[in-house]
């Protein structure tokens, strides 16, 4: 399943990795890893942040995709369900519609 992911990374750890030249490092291995299907760097609320799609074939990977971020820069990561067009055509909005209305 295609989840996107909200990262915000607080300002201390980070600064941190930047002022003794590990934050490169540490963000290579962490999308190295991940493999996500898109990386988008951005902010959140004033704070450093990363928009990441993932796919997440198994419930028990998600752990996979955030410790990186928890552990390397306390970050805050939310996780949501992502669709494309085809996801949502097959999804069947007309029946479900028909069936609840």
């Amino acid at each position: 399943m295609r989840m996107l992911l909200r990262i915000k990374i607080p300002h201390d750890k980070f600064n941190t990795a930047v002022e003794d030249g590990t934050v490169g490092e540490k963000m290579k291995r962490i999308l190295g890893e991940t493999k996500p299907e898109a990386v988008y760097f951005t902010e959140f609320e004033g704070h450093r942040g990363a928009m990441m799609v993932v796919n997440v074939d198994d419930p028990s990977r998600v752990p996979s995709f955030a410790e990186p971020w928890f552990l390397h820069f306390n970050a805050d990561v939310e996780f949501r369900v992502a669709m494309t067009p085809e996801d949502l055509e097959r999804a069947g909005l007309d029946t479900l519609g028909k069936k609840w209305s």
